[in-house]
């Protein structure tokens, strides 16, 4: 196996990240598939996880969002890293899912999973992060 590919799907996956914060949802799409691809070619499972939940990150700010879309991803994402033990991963995971449900406005669903995030943030003492979170359970 040629070593060109091992560790090329995490940078895909932060070029991808670094597009969708410029609003770019489509080069950001492009190149997460990319990552994904490759990681699953290269057996990265943990840079398959990360850019699984790129994927439903991109998906949850289209307008209006494809939120059946952006759930599969993050629960796919959740999936592997539960698997992986990937606690940050997993919080972060459940942040998104909590801010994917408030914003199609299945409220219930949208609280245990942010109430999930904040809990296990704290318990990893991310503070940026249970300060993120409990912001979103706050804007109910």
């Amino acid at each position: 196996m040629s070593s060109m590919g091992v560790g090329r799907a995490m940078q895909l996956a932060w070029l991808g990240e670094a597009y969708l914060l410029e609003g770019r949802l489509d080069d950001a799409l492009e190149r997460t598939q990319q990552a994904v691809s490759l990681a699953q070619r290269y057996q990265e499972r943990s840079h398959e996880a990360w850019s699984l939940r790129l994927l439903g990150e991109i998906a949850s700010r289209r307008d209006p969002p494809l939120a059946e879309t952006a759930e599969g991803y993050y629960r796919e994402a959740l999936a592997l890293a539960v698997e992986l033990d990937m606690r940050p991963l997993v919080a972060h995971c459940h942040l998104h899912l909590g801010k994917l449900f408030r914003r199609i406005d299945q409220q219930e669903q949208a609280r245990q999973h942010l109430t999930t995030a904040t809990t296990m943030y704290s318990e990893m003492n991310m503070r940026s992060w249970v300060d993120q979170a409990s912001a979103e359970v706050r804007l109910r």
